[in-house]
């Protein structure tokens, strides 16, 4: 198997699931767990993401704040893997803001890819791309010059034995980054780094 994102064969396994990249320093699944199309949604439809709840406001606070104070109502937002959720979008909008949500299983309008967008944001997303090289391209793409690129992801950094680790043991987790692993894509795609913290990275394309 190679490197979803940077294409280096892996050899160095991090538990009996997953391999560690050598290059870009993330951790992928094995390609033989993911989940087919109908598990992913089956899974995806039990998340209990309601929109006023006060609990799920607060988990994806770091997202909607660096959006406020970043971002303008004049400008296009892009809520990319919404899920049936949207509680960023549906906040932001009664703000003003302007946004477009995109899931593949509960907003599957792709007219998205048609428009570019002064800031694209990502919650709990990044991790489940089987093909981040091909996800991270596409959004790089339909960014403007000087875009915010703006994820909510949980980095290991070596908080626990990885095998232990609860962020690992979610099925759908198949891509795990690193600190290391948005430097390389910070140069690799050509973003500056605004945020890189644990749980919060802000990237600007250059």
């Amino acid at each position: 198997m190679n490197c979803t994102l940077c294409a280096t064969l892996l050899t160095e396994k991090a538990d009996i699931d997953y391999y560690i990249c050598a290059n870009c320093h993330a951790y992928l699944k094995r390609d033989d767990l993911y989940f087919d199309e109908a598990k992913e949604k089956n899974h995806y439809e039990q998340h209990n993401n309601d929109v006023n709840d006060i609990g799920y406001q607060n988990f994806t606070a770091p997202i909607t704040n660096s959006i406020l104070e970043n971002c303008t109502t004049e400008m296009l937002g892009l809520d990319y893997g919404c899920g049936k959720g949207p509680v960023i979008s549906k906040q932001l909008l009664e703000k003003g803001y302007q946004v477009n949500l995109y899931d593949p299983y509960f907003y599957p309008d792709t007219l998205y890819l048609h428009k570019t967008y002064d800031f694209i944001f990502s919650c709990e997303v990044f991790e489940h791309f089987y093909n981040p090289l091909e996800e991270i391209t596409k959004l790089h793409s339909i960014l403007k010059p000087n875009g915010l690129l703006i994820v909510k992801t949980h980095l290991y950094n070596n908080q626990s034995d990885f095998k232990n680790w609860y962020y690992r043991k979610d099925q759908t987790h198949v891509f795990i980054y690193t600190f290391k692993t948005f430097e390389y894509i910070a140069i690799h795609f050509g973003f500056d780094i605004l945020v890189l913290e644990e749980k919060l990275v802000v990237l600007r394309k250059k």
